[in-house]
Formats: C-alpha cells, structure tokens, sequence
C-alpha cells in the first residue's frame, strides 16, 4: 500500500506538471505603442503543412482571444487559405496583406517538437532520519527494492512574433512551451489565453 501510495502521489504532482502552457521569455519593443483596436491583425501559424488542423487551431484560438479582447483579428487561413503565400516574394505578400487592410501580423511559429523520457524513482524524498534509526532503516530498506517507472511526454516550442505591416518593424517576440497537451485543439487555446495575457501584461493590449 505504501509503495502504491508513492506512485500515486507521483502521479498526481506530474499530471499537475502536464497538459500546461507557459511564457518563457518575451521582449517588447521600446518604441512600441499600444495597438488600436480599429487595426487589423492577422494571425498566422507556419507549421508543417501535414498539421494542417494545428495551423487552422493555432490561428483561430489565437484570434478569437485578441477578439475577446476587443480587437480586429483575423486569421490567414481563413482569409488567403492554405498555400496563398508558399510562392510569393516578400514585395507580393506584404502588397497582398496591405490591400486586406492588415495592420500587423502575429506569426507563430512551432520551433521545436520533441518527445522527453522521464524516470521517477519508487520513493519520494523525505528527512526521516530524525525519527529514529529504526524507521530511517526500514524506510530505506524497504524503497531500494520498489521499482520506478518511466514516462514519456510531448514537448513542443512556440515562437510569436508580432510585425507592423508598414514599418516591418518587430514589435513583440514571445517564446513558449507547452506539455504533453491532452489535444492539439487544448493545447492551441491555452498558448492563445498566455500569450494574449503576456500582451497585456507588456502593454501591447489594453487591459479591457
């Protein structure tokens, strides 16, 4: 039982740990000023064109978040569809964009996706020393023989960048990770609600 107990508790502090986005950096130009909500901002996703569906969830819940908050956001699938850009040079694409009225774009982009290999032991850490050298061996004696377990989890690594269309100037570049998401539609919807509250925060959005 105390064994099993163990494994439980592991267990539960990693699914704590799971399933979760977060900012890990970010950077806001000095110059920067707070965006107008009667500007357009189109959102697009460059992943491999095999995750399709990931593009189409990071876009859209991206941009139903800047909505939420107000703002005119849009996403290039929607809009231009799913290869419009692939054999544009950069003169052809940013006419094309500024002749939808686009103000900014927000590209993010999936830098990084990888599997990790995690081992926890049979026994969680805990200063038993001080009850005595009984329990300390028994405690000891008995963990060296509870076997761990190995678990495997899915990482992938977000960049954002936020362009003003006229200027090309960067405006905003936000780094994130997310764990072992329980689907790729969850995953899309918490990197939209942390990367629109790290805007906020940097004063690109206005809070209401």
């Amino acid at each position: 039982m105390k064994k099993l107990g163990l494994i439980l508790s592991g267990l539960v502090i990693m699914a704590l740990a799971a399933c979760s986005t977060k900012v890990t950096s970010s950077w806001r130009a000095n110059n920067a000023q707070q965006l107008q909500k009667d500007q357009k901002i189109m959102v697009m996703a460059l992943v491999p064109q095999k995750d399709r569906a990931l593009r189409s969830q990071m876009e859209n819940f991206t941009a139903s978040e800047l909505k939420r908050k107000g703002y005119n956001a849009v996403s290039s699938l929607q809009e231009f569809g799913p290869d419009e850009f692939i054999k544009m040079g950069e003169k052809q694409a940013i006419r094309k964009l500024q002749g939808s009225d686009v103000n900014q774009v927000l590209t993010i982009v999936m830098v990084d996706k990888g599997r990790q290999r995690s081992y926890t032991p049979g026994y969680a850490y805990a200063p038993y020393g001080y009850w005595g050298f009984w329990p300390y061996y028994s405690r000891w004696y008995n963990t060296y023989y509870s076997p761990g377990y190995v678990t495997y989890s899915t990482r992938y690594q977000w960049e954002g960048n936020l362009y003003d269309l006229k200027s090309g100037q960067l405006l905003y570049s936000v780094q994130s990770q997310s764990f072992d998401p329980p689907s790729t539609a969850r995953m899309a919807v918490l990197y939209a609600q942390q990367v629109v509250k790290d805007m906020t925060k940097r004063n690109l959005l206005a809070n209401n």
